[in-house]
């Protein structure tokens, strides 16, 4: 029976772990972020990561740095097969990824060389990309560049986001890799490099790209960029005075004369501001600071005469 240690900690991970067990794997081990304090409660959470490994009676490892914590010891003295990765949000050092006497291996949410790093899935989709995917890889010490073992690219529809996308990844995931791993183990892979005039990044999302810029960007360009900030960290803008978060809008095909930021038009259930190059959206649903998420309807019934044609409602 090939043995594993597990690495991962969002729910991305959750289902490629669970898949390896129920397939027959001998996990030794699972690591896994430390549990943090969630929601307005602070209360103290495991990644699901760590509840799969607890349901199944597996150790659970959590160093808050892997490198050179008597984590990193005990899973080199487990001597583990493999090492498996999925989202696990730390670099592993390159003593421990020899530790794995077959091979260490990531299961990456993008279509390799494109978008190495930490937010693959939320830059496929605000830079309008069709399509993305999985890419399995052996593990090196530089980030997301290791040789390709396996590739399945899957369509972004119109309506995805980022939590729609980690779903459907999740499940593409786990099945390449169980696709995957017994050709590696039989020796029956052979590995492509990365051409690296390809390569492109896609580094941790900062505050400053929640912010959604109506005076630059066309309608289809700040869809996409709410879809990929949902359903976290969630883009806003300063609408009618307040910072506003934007969770759905809808981009029209219509050109309009209004400048940017400016209502184009306002009905009891609609909305339409525009945006650069003569671009428009509908607003369907949003968070103005210190209140509820709602519908613009519900925004709409409280906002009295507000929004006329042509007032400028979007400010920088």
């Amino acid at each position: 029976m090939t043995s594993i240690v597990f690495m991962g900690t969002p729910q991305f991970a959750a289902p490629i772990l669970a898949s390896l067990i129920d397939t027959g794997y001998d996990v030794l081990a699972v690591v896994t972020q430390p549990d943090r304090r969630v929601g307005r409660k602070h209360v103290l959470t495991a990644s699901p990561v760590k509840q799969v490994a607890v349901e199944h009676g597996i150790e659970v490892l959590q160093p808050e740095k892997i490198g050179g914590s008597a984590e990193m010891q005990r899973i080199i003295d487990l001597q583990p097969d493999l090492i498996v990765t999925a989202a696990f949000g730390q670099f592993l050092p390159t003593k421990l990824l020899k530790a794995a006497k077959l091979a260490a291996v990531n299961v990456h949410g993008s279509l390799l060389p494109k978008y190495r790093g930490g937010a693959p899935v939320q830059y496929s989709i605000i830079n309008g990309e069709k399509e993305t995917g999985i890419t399995i890889i052996y593990m090196v010490k530089k980030m997301d560049a290791g040789d390709m073992l396996a590739q399945q690219a899957i369509p972004i529809e119109k309506d995805d986001d980022t939590g729609t996308m980690f779903d459907k990844l999740s499940v593409v995931g786990r099945d390449l890799l169980l696709a995957t791993l017994p050709k590696l183990i039989a020796g029956e892979i052979t590995a492509t490099p990365q051409p690296e005039d390809e390569v492109t990044f896609a580094p941790n999302i900062q505050p400053e790209q929640e912010v959604l810029d109506f005076f630059n960007k066309t309608a289809e360009q700040i869809d996409n960029q709410v879809r990929g900030m949902r359903p976290a960290p969630i883009a806003y803008a300063m609408m009618d005075g307040k910072r506003t978060k934007f969770w759905e809008v809808t981009p029209l095909t219509e050109t309009v004369s209004q400048a940017a930021g400016q209502v184009v038009r306002k009905a009891k259930h609609e909305l339409v501001i525009a945006a650069a190059n003569g671009t428009a959206l509908a607003v369907k649903t949003l968070q103005p600071a210190g209140k509820p998420k709602m519908t613009i309807t519900d925004y709409l019934n409280g906002a009295a005469d507000k929004f006329a044609t042509g007032e400028q409602v979007i400010t920088k």
